[in-house]
């Protein structure tokens, strides 16, 4: 019989032992199958409550953690699922904006390794058939992974804590990514970009089909701004499967936006909303940028087609009170020093016209980025808006290769310019030591170890 759990420490520690697809996942390790065995065997805890279901390349957290706010403040219990996380493994299983109190955590996490340590052994030789896909030894089987796992744990959480609705963002992909065992309410998917290369494919027409295989039967589908390859995969997909499609640009106006150095205000116009938001009074997110409010525009429209009950109040309240690390969040305590988690061209772009917007180019950034990212594009993008940046390394998470950042760097804004800081801390105590507004950008995981040194110390 499998030990209780005393500590959310303690079901982490325990899932930290299996394969964290993470860092060294192949993409014979994506098999959606595994997941609905899994499913299975734990009773389907992802049926316990209706769910909303978040893909694409940017964003995505934000409007997962936008559309939970505002349920929050409509009262509902909210499970939230999304990943990476800054400072606490537990932000990316929360109850709205919150953990999960310690005995859910220990419930849920004795329940999964009940299941990976007796009733899976055990259905496997009930069943040769799964062996298949739980045995390495055996065609292109291997253990649970991290992400499975983990994945599970947020469902078997949710029901231990008899949650009225789960908000749950996709790890990678979507078509095999292990959220996909949800039949949900609405759809959202982002702005794609070419990412994952590896596991996605090559062009953007193969990652859109891998993001739009989150479109259920006769469910609709709410989606972002794309180009013309990638909306075209996904009209045809939402076609196929009976999905009512809600394009944003075809079905809202968003307007007189305004940003400033503590957040955006908006004004929004959704024919489908029918005047639920009032246009006459903005919205206000404390989150700056022109993308937060295209996110909200995605959320709120998501919100109100699963949830058509709720109210402009809730949904104002709950993107004022938006609570989201490492989405342009000022840790400076004297000068500005703003995190982000760039970590694509375009998310790059939007983050440093923003930045640069509010604080000028005579300032500093510190930029990582993980190997398999396009640094030189990122180069290109960045290197002309600040006085001085510094590479350096984006956590030890993932893998990196800070002096081919460097090199990128180097071709674009020359030596004058750039500098190469290994070390994170060093490169904060350095940058720090111009004296001027800071922007450490590039990669989540860099955000979070940036965070870790200015905020905790």
């Amino acid at each position: 019989m499998s030990s209780t759990f005393s500590s959310s420490n303690e079901v982490f520690e325990w899932l930290s032992n299996f394969i964290n697809l993470e860092r060294g996942q192949k993409p014979k390790s994506f098999r959606i199958d595994r997941m609905h065995a899994l499913t299975e065997l734990a009773g389907n805890p992802q049926k316990c409550a209706p769910s909303i279901h978040i893909a694409g390349s940017k964003g995505k957290g934000s409007v997962t953690s936008m559309i939970s706010a505002m349920l929050t403040a409509a009262g509902y219990r909210a499970a939230r699922y999304m990943s990476p996380h800054v400072t606490d493994i537990r932000e990316r299983i929360c109850l709205g904006d919150s953990f999960f109190d310690e005995d859910i955590y220990c419930a849920a996490g004795g329940e999964l390794r009940a299941i990976t340590d007796e009733r899976l052994p055990a259905a496997i030789k009930l069943q040769p058939a799964l062996a298949s896909l739980f045995d390495s030894a055996k065609a292109d089987g291997c253990e649970p992974t991290f992400w499975e796992l983990l994945t599970l744990l947020f469902f078997l959480c949710a029901r231990q804590a008899k949650c009225d609705v789960m908000v749950v963002e996709t790890g990678m992909g979507g078509r095999l990514d292990s959220t996909n065992v949800l039949d949900p309410l609405v759809s959202v998917i982002t702005l794609i970009e070419l990412e994952h290369t590896n596991f996605l494919g090559n062009s953007i027409a193969e990652v859109a089909g891998e993001k739009a295989g989150i479109i259920k039967k006769d469910k609709p589908l709410v989606l972002a701004k794309q180009c013309s390859e990638a909306l075209e995969v996904f009209k045809n997909k939402a076609q196929e499967m009976n999905s009512t499609l809600y394009y944003i640009p075809e079905t809202l106006l968003l307007s007189e936006i305004k940003i400033t150095k503590t957040g955006t205000e908006f004004n929004i116009k959704n024919n489908f909303l029918r005047g639920s938001v009032a246009p006459c009074e903005p919205l206000f997110l404390p989150i700056p940028g022109k993308v937060q409010a295209e996110n909200a525009a995605l959320a709120i429209t998501a919100l109100k087609i699963a949830f058509p009950q709720i109210n402009e109040d809730a949904i104002r309240r709950g993107l004022a009170n938006l609570k989201i690390p490492a989405r342009f969040e000022n840790i400076g305590k004297t000068l500005p020093f703003i995190i982000d988690g760039a970590h694509t061209p375009e998310s790059l772009d939007l983050c440093v016209e923003t930045f640069c917007s509010l604080y000028g180019k005579d300032s500093m950034l510190i930029f990582g980025c993980a190997a398999d990212k396009d640094a030189a594009a990122m180069a290109r993008i960045a290197h002309s808006h600040f006085a001085k940046i510094i590479i350096t390394t984006p956590g030890t998470f993932k893998a990196s290769d800070p002096a081919k950042v460097y090199e990128a760097f180097l071709q674009t804004a020359g030596k004058e310019k750039v500098s190469l800081v290994p070390d994170t801390q060093e490169a904060v105590k350095q940058a720090q030591g111009f004296s001027l507004p800071i922007l450490g950008t590039g990669s989540f995981y860099l955000a979070a170890e940036i965070r870790e040194i200015v905020v905790l110390g």
